[in-house]
């Protein structure tokens, strides 16, 4: 039990087998309405990037009732909603260690609500870029809260497969934004036809919001932060549920894999800083590298990727997300259909395989769109081909940096690495893209092509040299708590 002498830092210690009750209990219904109530995030994110690029020609057209350009939209709207992110990843990264999972996830949740209703109310660019700004906070804080909660609340022989699924799931919410898209265009007027778009993103995630009231707060975080009398009574309460839901029985006694732990109220932020940095360095170089690469491929790609068609294809702004749809699909069965090698053939040859592979696939795709041998098809099937490993692979570093560090540190360390990697490729990558597409010079977009697959290669190769043999292994084991004995 904790002691209450040392209420503002150091409090009991105790023994807890926890972490071996929630790994040993078999796949349920309990766990499915754990991913719909905190995956379904993903989804968001691609919806609001993707109805950002489908709507890019509908925003600056007139009668939209904003006076905004395509190329406003396209380089600073895309780039202040990813800055956003970074810093609410960094600002709601820290509220989550510090102050519980599922408290964040439902703030995080409540910010993305208000700030992207208000965005279908934007009147100015002005207003219009605060509001991409603040629905980024919201996303990029959700990102920190939910990757946490996630790994501490899911079985460790199924951890790796439903990240990768869950993470990949982002593009199932680009292809809804861009078949939205595609209906608001059709059927309402100009002022209108982006707004309904982005009211689609409030409803959504309200219907997220109910169901996430019924997610419980990580055991894990309980017991480090002197509550493991509640954090006892969430575990009989999931392994009551998983024994209802299955009709098994957890036979025998309780696992007798007990953990030693030295309770702290909170962790000063310096110290989760040289934990990170100083006690993993060889794991703090794979997480940038793996973000850096990622996040400047595809936030270069994907947020000018209407705008390119239009510009070298003469694609028109009503069928553009048609591409965006297939281009989707692609990102998708990446994830659904290599998840389980993550598990089974392992981490770092897989990461290292889809990273390099698409990283070189897309070198020669783009050399091919330099040469004029592609067609708006072509081309889009072309990628989906090279996104279809890249997806895997970007969705795998989310769980790479999420289950490589102490349980203390988690949702900063996700929080960090997201922020730098996606300040650096996802903040550059949109101007860049915004800067080049225009010019109508296939060698300038290809040069832009060239640093996302050489910065993939790079990601692949950090990870031969630095990844983590963590396939089915207990969080606790890959990363020793900072308050374990």
């Amino acid at each position: 039990m904790a002691t209450t002498a040392l209420r503002e830092e150091q409090l009991g210690t105790i023994e807890t087998n926890i972490p071996a009750r929630l790994d040993r209990l078999p796949w349920s219904r309990w766990h499915w309405r754990i991913l719909i109530g905190l995956g379904t995030v993903w989804i968001l994110d691609g919806l609001e990037v993707t109805i950002v690029g489908s709507v890019a020609g509908a925003l600056s057209a007139k009668g939209s009732g904003i006076d905004i350009s395509t190329a406003q939209v396209a380089g600073w709207a895309a780039s202040l909603y990813v800055a956003g992110a970074c810093v609410g990843a960094l600002l709601f990264g820290r509220l989550t260690d510090m102050f519980g999972r599922k408290r964040l996830f439902m703030i995080t949740l409540g910010v993305y609500l208000t700030a992207t209703i208000a965005t279908a109310f934007s009147w100015t660019p002005l207003f219009f870029f605060a509001c991409r700004f603040v629905t980024g906070m919201g996303i990029g804080g959700e990102y920190s809260a939910i990757n946490s909660a996630i790994d501490e609340l899911i079985p460790a022989k199924h951890r790796g497969r439903i990240d990768i699924i869950i993470n990949g799931t982002y593009w199932a919410g680009a292809a809804i934004g861009a078949l939205v898209s595609v209906a608001a265009l059709h059927i309402f007027s100009p002022l209108l036809q982006w707004r309904v778009c982005f009211g689609l993103g409030f409803i959504l995630g309200l219907a997220i919001l109910i169901v996430r009231r019924n997610v419980p707060e990580s055991p894990r975080w309980l017991f480090i932060h002197g509550h493991e009398d509640e954090a006892e009574q969430v575990t009989r309460d999931i392994e009551r549920q998983v024994m209802q839901s299955t009709g098994t029985h957890l036979d025998g006694p309780d696992p007798d894999d007990k953990i030693t732990i030295h309770q702290r109220r909170s962790i000063p932020l310096w110290e989760i800083v040289r934990v990170i940095v100083a006690r993993y360095p060889k794991r703090t170089v794979l997480g940038l590298a793996l973000f850096i690469g990622q996040a400047f491929l595809y936030n270069a790609i994907l947020f000018g990727y209407a705008t390119l068609l239009s510009t070298f294809f003469g694609v028109s702004t009503s069928d553009a997300p048609y591409y965006l749809v297939a281009f989707a699909a692609g990102n998708l069965l990446g994830p659904l259909l290599l998840a389980n090698l993550f598990d089974s053939v392992g981490r770092r040859p897989m990461i290292a395989g889809t990273y390099i592979l698409s990283g070189v696939l897309l070198l020669v795709t783009g050399f091919m769109f330099d040469q004029h041998d592609l067609t708006a098809a072509s081309l889009t099937i072309a990628w989906s081909v090279v996104f279809f490993f890249a997806s895997a692979g970007v969705s795998a570093a989310y769980l790479t940096v999420s289950e490589i560090f102490p349980m203390e540190t988690r949702a900063l360390a996700i929080a960090v690495f997201y922020a730098v990697g996606t300040g650096i490729g996802g903040i550059i990558g949109p101007q860049l893209f915004g800067r080049l597409i225009p010019t109508g010079k296939t060698s300038d977009v290809f040069v832009a092509l060239v640093v996302g697959a050489v910065l993939m290669i790079v990601g692949g190769l950090a990870e031969l040299a630095f990844g983590v043999k963590a396939e089915r292994q207990r969080l606790e084991d890959i990363a020793k708590p900072l308050t374990a004995s």
